[in-house]
């Protein structure tokens, strides 16, 4: 051949193509799976119960003021009777709220599912319920309302597993729906209508509710009190607190957290908003978006304010396999740099078919990751895949360099790009200078075992047994 280095260039050329294919393919299988895994979590939330806001309790009075309208004079004066529909609202003065959930986690095929159970004591003092009293609006205005609610909204109420509302001590009954137009999904006790009328609406009155509630993932409260007090326990090792307020006061152990929330209607417009109507949501994704526009977490003008915990898995084996994914083409470029270097310092020839074998060993190593990581705890399955590789590259390289020396330095370095790799996925945060510092510590060493090379005389060598060939052949 005329041209040995150039020949050699376009097959490993060819190879990287070749493994490009197969690294989309595995990238591929990684989003699919993934895609999967969240299929399989809004099947649980449709058959069980979603992640759970809650409001309340609230007190919220429907009533109906009529009065006759006259337009004209005289012969022509005509009477028209005229009503108009509104709605008394009244959050509480001081809201309390204990709270304590357990993991129940659920599983659809291969995949598990953070859901929870939870029970929940909410006491709430309404200092006084002169604010349920209505005032007509019109001189000759007559009022007619309806019993007070005493109601809690739910953004998924099918996770209501028992309640119980008392008032002043007296145990009320409870119905489904809030009673309310602006949050249909819920729950509701009627409060006797003479308990706000008169000299009885002036004074205070103590709700309490035992609620039985579960849902899947995320669960969070809304602050709609002139003061409010949350207190949360969970066995959840892995809390992540969201919402437009952290709390005050948290502490995450190894076998749970508690986190406990304080704030004054002065840090929210949840008090006034509720009275707007505003939409309760489900609270928004555990990590906030890139784009500050997509953050769930940002004040909404169309949601209530929410203080939320997500009950996440700080080891999620897709996102951590996508996330060494994205190093795969890095390992192989190393790894063709480290036997490139091998083959100019000790003259051994390395074939380009073993160049792809290598490279589709390291691919492979992902692929590996990915299914061992759905049954085995992703330290587990990294360390399997892992080793697997490394000793296998090892012994192949034994013969390929022609050393068993070299095959086993061949063998502890790829291990050792293993270990930076889980180190990157560990610490994602210090990703970038760890990545950066291991290409310089690279090119470093590239540079300095090729220092006293003459590249010239090196490729003259190389092209010297062409030359020959081609001369013997004339």
């Amino acid at each position: 051949m005329r041209f040995p280095l150039l020949a050699k260039a376009g097959a490993l050329v060819l190879v990287a193509l070749m493994l490009l294919l197969v690294l989309s393919r595995i990238e591929g299988l990684v989003w699919e799976r993934k895609a999967r895994g969240e299929e399989a979590v809004r099947g649980v939330e449709h058959s069980h119960a979603a992640a759970q806001s809650v409001l309340g309790p609230v007190m919220e009075r429907s009533c109906v003021e009529e009065w006759d309208g006259a337009s004209g004079t005289g012969k022509d004066r005509v009477t028209t009777p005229s009503k108009r529909e509104f709605t008394l609202t009244q959050v509480p003065g001081k809201l309390v709220v204990d709270g304590r959930t357990k993991a129940d986690p659920l599983r659809r095929g291969l995949f598990k599912i953070n859901a929870w159970t939870g029970h929940f004591a909410a006491t709430a003092d309404f200092p006084t319920l002169a604010p349920l009293q209505p005032r007509p609006e019109h001189p000759e205005g007559r009022v007619r309302c309806n019993a007070p609610v005493i109601m809690m909204a739910l953004s998924d109420v099918r996770g209501v597993r028992s309640a119980t509302v008392t008032a002043d001590g007296v145990g009320l009954a409870v119905s489904p729906g809030t009673g309310a137009a602006g949050y249909a999904s819920g729950l509701h006790a009627l409060l006797p209508a003479a308990r706000v009328e008169g000299e009885a609406g002036a004074q205070a009155l103590s709700v309490h509710v035992e609620l039985d509630l579960v849902g899947t993932g995320q669960l969070a409260w809304v602050p709609a009190a002139d003061s409010l007090r949350w207190t949360l326990n969970s066995d959840w090792p892995h809390p992540s607190f969201g919402g437009q307020f952290a709390p005050e006061q948290r502490e995450v152990r190894g076998d749970g957290f508690s986190a406990t929330w304080n704030l004054s209607a002065l840090a929210t417009t949840a008090p006034a908003d509720v009275g707007r109507g505003l939409a309760l949501c489900a609270p928004g994704p555990a990590v906030a978006a890139t784009d500050p526009a997509d953050d769930a977490n940002a004040k909404s003008d169309k949601c209530l304010d929410l203080m939320s915990v997500a009950f996440i898995d700080p080891v999620n084996p897709y996102v951590l396999s996508d996330r060494a994914t994205k190093y795969d083409l890095l390992f192989i470029v190393l790894t063709f740099v480290a036997v490139g270097l091998v083959e100019v310092l000790s003259g051994r020839r390395v074939h380009p078919v073993q160049y792809l074998l290598v490279g589709l060993a390291l691919s492979l190593f992902f692929l590996l990751l990915l299914s061992l990581s759905e049954h085995l705890a992703f330290e587990q399955a990294y360390a399997a895949a892992s080793t697997a590789c490394a000793v296998l590259l090892g012994v192949y390289a034994s013969s390929m360099l022609g050393r068993r020396l070299a095959g086993l330095s061949f063998g502890l370095g790829i291990a050792l790009l293993y270990g930076l790799l889980y180190a990157l996925l560990q610490l994602e945060q210090n990703a970038l200078v760890i990545g950066s510092v291991m290409l310089f510590a690279a090119l470093a060493t590239v540079m300095m075992l090729t220092r006293r090379i003459d590249w010239y005389a090196l490729f003259a060598r190389l092209r010297a047994p062409a030359r020959e060939a081609a001369e013997n052949a004339r």
